[in-house]
C-alpha cells in the first residue's frame, strides 16, 4: 500500500525537521523499532489484535520505549500505527521515512556492484562523479558480484548505470543479433 507507506513516512520526516531532531538517531530508532517488531511474532500480534484494548497495546509500546530508550517522537508515532491499525506496514514506512530523510537532505543513495573490492581512491572517485550527474550528495552501499566479469553497476533509485564487462558484452550480443 504506497499511498500508506508514503503518508506516514512523509509524516515522521515532517516532525523530525519541524522540530530540528537528530534525522540520523531517528532513523536509527525508527530501524531498530522496525527490526523489533520484524522479529517478534507475539509483538506483532497483540499490535495487531482488534481484541485487544488500545490502553494495553500502548502500555506495552511504552515498556517497549523505556528499556530501548526510544524518543518521544517515536514512541507517539507508533502510538498512531498502532491505533490505526498499520503496524503491519512499519517496515515499509521506515525504508519510505529514509527516502524521505535522504531527499529532503540532498542525499541519494547508491548500490554500487564490483566484481572486486574497489580501492579508496576508486570508491571516492566515483562518489565524486556520481555527485557531478546527480546534484545530491551520494551515500554509497558497496557489495560484490563476479558474475559482473569487471567494471561496477550503480543503481540508483530506478535508474541503472551498467558499466560492466558482462553488460557490455550483453549489449554486443543485442546488436549482433538484430543486425
Amino acid at each position: 500500500m504506497p499511498s500508506v507507506t508514503n503518508t506516514y513516512a512523509r509524516a515522521l520526516a515532517d516532525v523530525v525537521f519541524d522540530r530540528h531532531l537528530d534525522a540520523a538517531k531517528a532513523l536509527q530508532e525508527a530501524q531498530a523499532l522496525a527490526s523489533l517488531v520484524a522479529e517478534s511474532k507475539d509483538l506483532r500480534e497483540v499490535w495487531e489484535a482488534p481484541s485487544i484494548p488500545g490502553v494495553q497495546k500502548r502500555s506495552l509500546l511504552d515498556a517497549i520505549v523505556e528499556r530501548e530508550q526510544f524518543s518521544r517522537p517515536l514512541r507517539n508515532f507508533m502510538a498512531v500505527l498502532i491505533d490505526h491499525r498499520r503496524v503491519e506496514f512499519l517496515g515499509a514506512i521506515v525504508k519510505q521515512f529514509e527516502q524521505e530523510l535522504n531527499q529532503r537532505m540532498g542525499f541519494a543513495e547508491a548500490e554500487i556492484v564490483s566484481a572486486r573490492d574497489l580501492s579508496v581512491d576508486q570508491r571516492r572517485s566515483l562518489e565524486s562523479e556520481l555527485e557531478r550527474v546527480t546534484g545530491k550528495k551520494v551515500r554509497a552501499n558497496y557489495s560484490r558480484d563476479p558474475a559482473i566479469l569487471g567494471g561496477v553497476v550503480v543503481r540508483m533509485g530506478s535508474t541503472i548505470y551498467d558499466g560492466s564487462v558482462k553488460g557490455k558484452l550483453e549489449r554486443i550480443r543485442e546488436q549482433l543479433s538484430n543486425a
